[in-house]
């Protein structure tokens, strides 16, 4: 009898290990996932990056770029979800940091083709926001006596033609 239960023990322990490996996704870079895209074909993955060009909304769904800092791709999501997203990276704005766990798929079928990750969940990490550019005041200096330079040269160029 305790052989019976200690199997069972050894069964139920095993089968929480494996069930833990199934419920939480693995944190991959877009170099990890691009790298060994056969490897993590179809499984549950977690995503982080910076949201960057348009949401585009597909009706029910929407397609989001994230940007890792290394490589960027599409994700779809649940355009529920996507209205989570109130900044999207660009030249004027800093995108809202998003972490997405989802189904990687290495070539999607729906998709054509297409590397991409289906978001089951949406977390915001950090909010973006539009990005305050300062006035380089050396850029200024330089620009101005580079124009003060080229109308002494011009006005030369006149008095030399008299």
């Amino acid at each position: 009898m305790k052989k019976f239960f200690g199997l069972i023990a050894i069964i139920l322990f095993l089968s929480l290990i494996n069930f833990q490996a199934i419920v939480f996704a693995q944190s991959l870079s877009s170099r990890e996932l691009i790298s060994n895209a056969k490897q993590y074909d179809g499984k549950l993955i977690t995503y982080s990056g910076e949201v960057v060009g348009e949401v585009m909304s597909r009706g029910e769904f929407s397609w989001v770029t994230i940007n890792d800092g290394e490589n960027a791709l599409g994700v779809w999501v649940k355009s529920v979800l996507a209205k989570e997203i109130k900044f999207a990276g660009n030249y004027k704005e800093r995108g809202d940091n998003l972490e997405i766990t989802g189904i990687f798929n290495r070539a999607c079928a729906n998709h054509g083709g297409d590397l991409d990750i289906h978001a089951q969940s949406l977390r915001k990490v950090s909010d973006g926001g539009v990005i305050q550019e300062k006035l380089n005041f050396d850029k200024v200096r330089l620009g101005l006596i580079l124009s003060g330079a080229l109308f002494l040269i011009w006005i030369l160029i006149l008095f030399k033609r008299k």
